[in-house]
């Protein structure tokens, strides 16, 4: 199994296209969405529509916090997510609504836990920052059954890898994009896997990580993809222009 992993799309069509395309140029046989498909981006009805179709085909996905906030937006707004998640919740269809209500937080597939935060109180939506709060969601994802060998994450839009040294130590990994990483499942393992439509480092490439199974190897990945036309669909939304500002800048 060569296992694309995919996060933090937030309605970002063009990324999600071109992660998705060259993830299979790469070989994958299996996808997976780690959660916050929507909000911020200006294409969210697209972007449902190409991952459920995935998921039909036997894609894995978990749900993320942009999610829900996109399936039951507040009637107050208290921060730039809200905002989005109103307009984003006005572009949806039932159909679309359906497909968000029963997505799990969880999901297990043998050695493999898919989770957007931490396994630790999913519905906590925790960031995963430092490594305390890493080791945090890898107990608790031996909790849940001591076979998960990997933990696959989303929600702090960089990627990262924590491993358990064989003394227990946890340590923290910041991959190349492009360069496979041995991730043998003698250790226990929490991958980052950065978010597909909305990069926050400067860097405006989208981001995805495929996991391949039979060589137990971690690569992440940075593609470039039609970055003005995400932009402009903003732009189009009738969002607040800081929406498409931040995109463009990758912020």
């Amino acid at each position: 199994m060569k296992l694309a992993l995919f996060s933090d799309v937030h309605a970002n069509l063009q990324a999600l296209q071109a992660c998705m395309a060259h993830a299979r140029a790469q070989g994958a046989t299996q996808m997976a969405f780690l959660g916050d498909m929507l909000g911020y981006g200006g294409s969210p009805a697209a972007v449902l529509d190409t991952i459920m179709h995935a998921v039909q085909e036997g894609a894995w996905i978990v749900r993320g916090n942009h999610d829900d906030l996109a399936l039951h937006p507040p009637s107050d707004i208290l921060h730039m997510g809200e905002q989005g998640a109103q307009w984003t919740h006005t572009q949806l269809a039932p159909v679309h609504l359906q497909f968000l209500e029963q997505l799990p937080l969880l999901s297990q597939h043998g050695s493999v836990l898919l989770v957007h935060a931490s396994a630790h109180q999913p519905e906590r939506w925790t960031y995963i920052e430092n490594s305390v709060m890493a080791e945090r969601s890898m107990t608790a994802a031996s909790d849940i059954d001591p076979a998960i060998r990997y933990v696959f994450s989303g929600h702090v839009h960089h990627q990262s890898l924590y491993y358990l040294t064989p003394t227990a130590k946890l340590m923290r990994f910041v991959p190349q994009p492009g360069v496979p990483i041995p991730v043998p499942a003698h250790r226990q393992w929490l991958a980052i896997v950065g978010s597909c439509g909305q990069p926050r480092d400067g860097d405006v490439r989208a981001m995805y990580a495929l996991y391949d199974a039979h060589n137990a190897t971690m690569t992440f990945h940075r593609v470039a993809y039609d970055h003005p036309a995400a932009v402009q669909a903003l732009q189009r939304s009738g969002m607040p222009s800081s929406f498409a500002e931040r995109l463009e800048q990758g912020r």
